[in-house]
């Protein structure tokens, strides 16, 4: 019998979020995955790992455990103390919303496909650039499709994917394009608020 590649799954949104439900059905008709992603939404947390404090690791269910840190906590534990064996692939997402340009800087989603890399593993980043409504099912088919070239060629040593896709049907989508990192602008819109006490507070926005 063919043995099957193990494939690690992640993300920034947690590891209840509907994209790594439909990323991690999709890797299981390729390989051996599992799921080792943030117990609550850890976006923005850029590649943090967590020193300051120990880890906790929860085994939701088979294939599919929970850990109390960020991404690249979990490609970390996920690669070193939980596998059966180094992963031939590692996929994060599908993110909810794109990160294009200085985004991946602050990425949880693309630090953990940051993290594969450095450590020689081929790795790529799943997004749909929309703000509702998400397409999981189209952008779970091209993770397959972009999975099996990985898992079959490899990827160039210290190289990663970053694949956004738009917030479209399947059959809406008519190609796949390589390009470069682009720059985006931000407003760096800062709101000042106050609590019922009169403290005052800074919410961040892009």
């Amino acid at each position: 019998m063919t043995r099957r590649a193990v494939i690690l799954v992640t993300n920034d949104d947690g590891v209840h979020s509907q994209g790594i439900i439909a990323l991690f059905r999709a890797m299981k008709e390729l390989g051996d995955a599992y799921i080792v992603a943030p117990d609550r939404e850890r976006s923005a947390v850029s590649h943090a790992l967590t020193m300051h404090r120990p880890l906790k690791v929860e085994e939701l269910r088979e294939h599919v455990y929970a850990v109390n840190g960020t991404p690249t906590d979990c490609v970390a534990i996920g690669v070193n103390k939980i596998l059966p064996e180094r992963p031939a692939l590692i996929v994060s997402g599908i993110n909810k919303g794109g990160n294009i340009g200085d985004d991946i800087t602050y990425s949880g989603t693309v630090s953990a496909a940051i993290e594969g890399a450095i450590m020689g593993i081929p790795s790529f980043a799943v997004s749909i650039a929309g703000e509702k409504n998400f397409h999981f099912d189209a952008a779970a088919y091209y993770s397959i499709e972009i999975a099996k070239y990985a898992l079959e060629k490899s990827l160039p040593y210290d190289t990663l994917l970053n694949v956004n896709l738009p917030n479209v049907k399947k059959e809406n989508i008519h190609g796949v394009k390589f390009t470069r990192q682009g720059k985006r602008i931000y407003d760096n819109a800062i709101q000042e608020t106050y609590d019922p006490k009169g403290e005052k507070h800074f919410w961040i926005g892009g």
